[in-house]
């Protein structure tokens, strides 16, 4: 079963996740059978990401099975690039387009239970 986190009135399951902060990077073990290159792909694209703009970087579907990317800081960070962290995200959105949406439809199968289009 997928590990669920709650936050606020929504459900959200976490991908992976990578901290500036700790140096570590998290990949939900529900996703463990995605495929080698895949795995080491968001690691990656996480890790990079992190070193840099700084801050913590997580992915995570919602309910629907829409994959979201988000980042945060510690309060008053002034390594954190908030600008860079929005136009990296833009940015890893349009160079791995082909890697998230093929993940977002892997979640929506596998966990989901959804017909595959």
């Amino acid at each position: 079963m997928c590990e669920k986190e709650e936050n606020n009135k929504d459900e959200r399951i976490v991908l992976c996740a990578a901290s500036a902060y700790s140096k570590k990077y998290y990949l939900n073990p529900f996703f463990q059978k995605l495929p080698e290159g895949i795995k080491n792909e968001l690691q990656i694209m996480c890790v990079t990401f992190t070193e840099d703009v700084g801050g913590i970087i997580t992915m995570y579907f919602d309910e629907t099975g829409s994959l979201h990317i988000e980042t945060s800081a510690e309060e008053y960070d002034p390594t954190y690039d908030e600008i860079g962290a929005d136009l990296g995200i833009k940015k890893m959105r349009q160079k791995r387009a082909d890697v998230l949406e093929g993940i977002e439809t892997y979640f929506r199968v596998v966990a989901l239970g959804q017909p595959l289009e």
